[in-house]
Order: C-alpha cells, then structure tokens, then sequence
C-alpha cells in the first residue's frame, strides 16, 4: 500500500511540473540508417541523450513515462486526458511516445486547443497506443490498430524506423512493466 502511494505521489509530483518542462527540448537529433538486421535491445540515435530519474521496468506505463523529463508533455497530456488509468490497466501495449521536441513541432494554438478539448485529445493520443507489444522485428513493414480505431504504420531498417513516413524514432524497444516504448521526434495526426 505504502508502495502505491509512493508511486501515485511520484507521478503526481512529475506531473506538476510537466508544464515548465516543456519549454525544455532535446538537442536535434541525427537519423543514420544501417542495414543490419533489427535490434534485440534499446536502440536508436536518441537513446544517450534520453535520461530518465530512476529504474523504470517494474512500473506501469504512466509512471515509467514520468521518470523521463522529456517526455513530461505526454504525460500531462495523457493525465489531463485522465487516460493514466486506462493505459496503466492494459497488460501489453505498445507506446509511439512524442517526446516534448516533438510537442514544440505544434503550434501553441493548435496545442492549446487540443488540451482544451478532452474528447479530442484523448482520440490523439489514444492513436500513439497500439494494444499489443511490439517488437524491433515487427517494425520495418509494420501495420497495426491503434486504441482509437485508426491504423499506424512503421517502416525502415535496421535503427532507422518511421512511424507513418513521418516520425522518427529516436529512441526504441524501452521495457517497462506492461508495455513497450518507442519514442518519436513527432505527434501523430489520427487519420479523418
């Protein structure tokens, strides 16, 4: 119980202040492509650069996400959407994760919006959600139903993966209690 609360209060506490965080980014990052065959562990160019403020394999999805500093801005985002709960319940889930550089590729209108309208910001990220684990090796002609109903696809080789033609991912394969994460250098758009 004492754990529990230990946790809920560390997600709150790295909710509180994902807000000031997200005027932070990281630095640009390289997408070099490699022909080898996909990666087993961790991999991606944004990987060094991706600190995190403790181990987070034992933790759900949320929380593991809050140990991040750039990845603050989702997690704000998915509480104020109060999908936390949902995403923590699903016991093998696949994350597409915007860090916060890619919040900053969205205008401050659109973004603000967008938090102003939880149906509408639960239906965006809900598409960065696919509700089975993915592996490296489903990567390079990927086609998969997201938790809003719509499709995502991955494509690429070796380290040099997309999602949706458009968004790199900078960092891969990270492990956490019930999900796997993928972090991307861009929001993804819901199909209309």
């Amino acid at each position: 119980m004492r754990c529990t609360a230990a946790r809920t209060a560390r997600a709150a506490a790295a909710t509180a202040i994902a807000i000031p965080l997200t005027l932070g980014g990281l630095a640009s990052q390289s997408h070099a492509q490699s022909p080898s065959p996909s990666p087993s562990g961790t991999f991606g160019p944004g990987c060094p650069a991706l600190s995190q403020k403790v181990n987070t394999a034992k933790d759900r999805i949320t929380e593991a996400a809050a140990a991040y500093p750039q990845l603050s801005q989702l997690v704000s985002a998915v509480v104020r959407a109060k999908l936390n709960g949902v995403l923590d319940g699903k016991p093998h889930i696949t994350v597409f994760a915007p860090n916060d550089q890619a919040f900053q590729k969205v205008s401050m209108s659109q973004l603000t919006s967008l938090l102003a309208d939880q149906g509408r910001l639960k239906t965006v990220l809900t598409y960065h959600v696919v509700d089975k684990r993915i592996t490296p090796n489903d990567l390079p002609k990927g086609s998969f139903t997201t938790l809003e109903g719509g499709k995502l696809t991955t494509s690429g080789s070796g380290t040099d993966f997309k999602v949706n033609g458009t968004a790199h991912i900078i960092c891969g394969n990270i492990k956490v209690a019930n999900a796997t994460v993928y972090v991307i250098d861009s929001v993804l758009r819901p199909p209309s």
